[in-house]
């Protein structure tokens, strides 16, 4: 079985679709929404829709661990609530997983700034380079990879460059060139150009050793 854990705080706008996307898709698959204290309809929205739902404390890396705990799944997907999955995204999991101890796909970013193609290649071309994935390209992973390292750091900003640099250490990731569809909200509402350049600063600064949790304060 593959798991899918979908972390969650005030995603009422992005859920339906994503749901809607998901139950056209899946079949044998189990979803877990893990809700970090929403105050709009998340919660439920997904109870409407059927789907397991479990309550933690905000953060992205503690609610996928929690959601991971709670699944029976050989594979993991750990999707974000506003990120769409390709077709047949579960054959492509599964054979990556059969040469693979884990992967991600490439990502394209929704909207109409030219600059958002450009950012994706560019996200790709450096995950495909450095083997580090961001979230918004949809980590996937065997349970025995995601035990054998630990799950992920509960750090405020930054876990999905932590988790894959750990994993790395287990093998290369699979790089697939199938792409999800990821939303650009970020992008348009701080600015393009301003958002590269607060990305790229926080990610240098990861590098040289900042606390997540200082980097988080900026981010936010």
């Amino acid at each position: 079985m593959l798991s899918i854990i979908m972390p969650m705080l005030n995603e009422a706008k992005a859920l339906p679709s994503t749901l809607a996307a998901l139950e056209s898709q899946t079949s044998n698959i189990e979803l877990i929404l893990v809700d970090g204290g929403s105050s709009d309809q998340s919660v439920a929205i997904a109870l409407q829709e059927g789907v397991k739902v479990l309550s933690s404390t905000a953060g992205r890396a503690r609610q996928m661990n929690l959601g991971a705990e709670h699944t029976k799944g050989e594979y993991l997907l750990f999707l974000h609530a506003d990120t769409r999955l390709p077709a047949h995204f579960e054959s492509f999991i599964r054979a990556a997983l059969t040469q693979h101890q884990w992967g991600r796909f490439d990502v394209a970013i929704s909207g109409q700034h030219p600059m958002l193609k450009v950012i994706s290649f560019m996200m790709n071309w450096r995950s495909r380079w450095s083997g580090i994935a961001t979230g918004d390209q949809a980590l996937f992973m065997r349970r025995t990879a995601f035990a054998a390292v630990g799950g992920f750091p509960e750090q405020d900003l930054m876990e999905d460059i932590e988790i894959s640099q750990r994993l790395k250490r287990l093998g290369k990731p699979a790089c697939l060139r199938q792409k999800v569809l990821t939303s650009g909200r970020r992008w348009q509402q701080n600015g393009v150009w301003r958002t590269i350049w607060l990305m790229w600063r926080l990610r240098f600064a990861y590098w040289r050793g900042v606390s997540p949790t200082h980097l988080a304060r900026r981010y936010r």
